[in-house]
């Protein structure tokens, strides 16, 4: 049972690999001018309702700097950060909704994506196993968790509860 069970995973994780990452809009993420450290930039992108692509270097520049010990979150709006992949399935259905939720919560919370790939020393200091990972970061306190994909009432519910 476990043999079948693991063989249906590697499928659909080789399945998943095979398909490309055209799901993303054009224009619909937006780098922000990555390995510049140019995060005002990026900020203002924000402000237009779009999901922010960062670097691991941006990450660590407008988020939070993980070499620390201690989490401090350094935006002043809440932030949804999603660890993602190209390659992953899940992360491109999820996708979709995070753009509706830049633009919906336009001004009021930050979104961002870190492709894993590109981060792995982000991923490894937070342990990120699997994907999609998001980050739902309130601006005091401890930010929460949430793994996999969902739907979008479930996603925005989490949301909710977390940040607003």
């Amino acid at each position: 049972m476990k043999t079948s069970i693991y063989a249906a995973m590697t499928a659909a994780a080789m399945l998943a690999g095979l398909l490309t990452a055209n799901d993303m809009s054009a224009g619909a993420v937006t780098a922000g001018n990555a390995g510049t450290g140019n995060a005002p930039a990026a900020v203002e992108k924000q402000e237009e309702g779009k999901v922010i692509l960062l670097s691991e270097e941006e990450y660590k520049a407008m988020v939070e700097d993980f070499t620390t010990e201690e989490w401090k979150y350094l935006g002043d709006r809440p932030a949804i950060v999603d660890f993602y992949a190209d390659w992953c399935g899940p992360c491109r259905q999820m996708s979709p909704i995070l753009e509706k939720i830049a633009s919906d919560y336009k001004g009021k919370i930050n979104v961002y994506k870190v492709n894993v790939d590109n981060a792995r020393n982000l991923s490894k200091s937070y342990g990120i196993r699997s994907i999609p990972m998001f980050l739902l970061i309130p601006v005091e306190g401890e930010p929460v968790k949430a793994v996999g994909s969902m739907p979008e009432e479930q996603f925005r519910a989490k949301v909710k509860d977390a940040l607003l």
